[in-house]
């Protein structure tokens, strides 16, 4: 990753930038900042029809390979793209699973019908994603898999069981399942990975309601359920593969732009701090330089991760990164409602509050879901460092 910007690049930079001031206006200038973690089930069909609106000015998918439909862009310009949009309070994306994704997950595993059947709709912001993996007794132990499924006499599968935690799963379209499909096996073997479309008999989405006061992340239940024969991603029994190929386009180049929402965040603590006079607080003072600090910290080790050019698979400097911003923001939340003191205890009516409310609840989750601060430490440890691995229980 070249830190130094050519040319060419703050070129592209202000095409973007150019593109969201001209379009992130009239109907759509109510979603700026908005559809974010904490606030996922702001305006869906506006950010729907926003998803449609970046497709047409060819927004999606910019790091696909040209044939899929992307613009196949550098590293370094999807860097940029995902930097100016959320500079500008670009929206949360309702495609981003999609896109970030099972998009990526197809291209590299699918097969061409499968291509051609699921990657046009993505492009286009038609067909929206939501990720069947969690389940109640397989969160941060994701190989522990209960569902079930098993081929009918068509030759599709049958799904049973229930996956939890899955965002945004009462807006979309389709879920990509990973189920077990050798009776009697164990961890990450015998498992499929499906393709189901969620509208079907045998489908039940329930919401989970937050501490934020949302639902943004729910439970779904699977009865017998079907994924069509042709839905299966590679070959039965190597769901696990394409699961962990797919989790590794999870932390790529989209991380940039998770710090520029970071630092619109840091700069509503700031704002806070100055109207209501606790700015001057020298212990305050001294956390708000640090929040400060500790974001550069964070982008640069996010240029690093990047450093391997179009391969972004990711090194060793990625595993740190999950542990490091999780609880960057954690403390972050903290700091608002220290600033904010007792206005932070009741609703709020101004949304910049709210925000900073919904930071400190929704942050307590970053340190839990995606793999747990234990699990984080203990995959630096083993896989980045090589240290012997902690005792597993029978």
């Amino acid at each position: 990753m070249n830190l130094l910007e050519s040319a060419e690049d703050k070129a592209f930079r202000e095409e973007v930038a150019s593109w969201m001031a001209e379009h992130l206006v009239g109907e759509y200038e109510v979603l700026k900042h908005r559809g974010g973690p904490g606030d996922e089930e702001a305006y869906p069909e506006l950010r729907k029809q926003w998803e449609r609106e970046l497709a047409g000015g060819g927004w999606t998918c910019v790091g696909w390979p040209k044939e899929y439909g992307g613009r196949g862009l550098s590293i370094e310009h999807q860097v940029i793209f995902h930097e100016e949009y959320a500079r500008v309070g670009g929206p949360g994306r309702m495609g981003h699973i999609g896109e970030g994704l099972i998009g990526p997950a197809l291209i590299a595993f699918g097969n061409e019908a499968q291509k051609a059947e699921f990657l046009p709709g993505i492009v286009k912001g038609e067909t929206y994603w939501c990720q069947g993996y969690s389940e109640p007794s397989a969160g941060s132990d994701l190989a522990n898999i209960q569902t079930k499924c098993w081929m009918d006499e068509d030759g599709d599968w049958r799904v049973s069981g229930q996956k939890v935690w899955t965002s945004l799963a009462m807006d979309s379209d389709w879920i990509f399942v990973i189920a077990r499909c050798e009776p009697g096996s164990k961890g990450n073997k015998g498992l499929a990975f499906l393709l189901m479309p969620l509208d079907q008999p045998g489908v039940t989405i329930k919401p989970i309601h937050q501490l934020t006061g949302g639902a943004e992340f729910n439970e779904v239940f699977f009865d017998a359920a079907v994924a069509r024969a042709e839905h299966i991603v590679g070959e039965p029994g190597e769901g696990w593969k394409v699961a962990m190929g797919l989790l590794a386009a999870e932390r790529g180049v989209s991380t940039l732009g998770q710090q520029m929402h970071f630092a619109h965040e840091l700069d509503l603590v700031i704002k806070a701090a100055k109207a209501n006079g606790t700015a001057s607080d020298p212990l305050i003072r001294d956390r708000i330089a640090r929040a400060w600090s500790g974001l550069r910290v964070l982008r640069y080790n996010a240029l690093r991760m990047l450093s391997g050019g179009a391969d972004v698979s990711l090194g060793r400097e990625a595993l740190i990164y999950k542990y490091a911003w999780s609880n960057w923001h954690r403390d972050l939340g903290e700091l608002a409602m220290d600033v904010l003191g007792p206005q932070g205890d009741v609703p709020a009516e101004d949304f910049d509050i709210l925000r900073l409310q919904q930071v400190f609840f929704f942050s307590r989750a970053d340190t839990i879901y995606a793999g747990t601060n234990e699990i984080q430490l203990n995959i630096m440890a083993e896989r980045g460092l090589g240290m012997p691995k902690e005792p597993r229980g029978v």
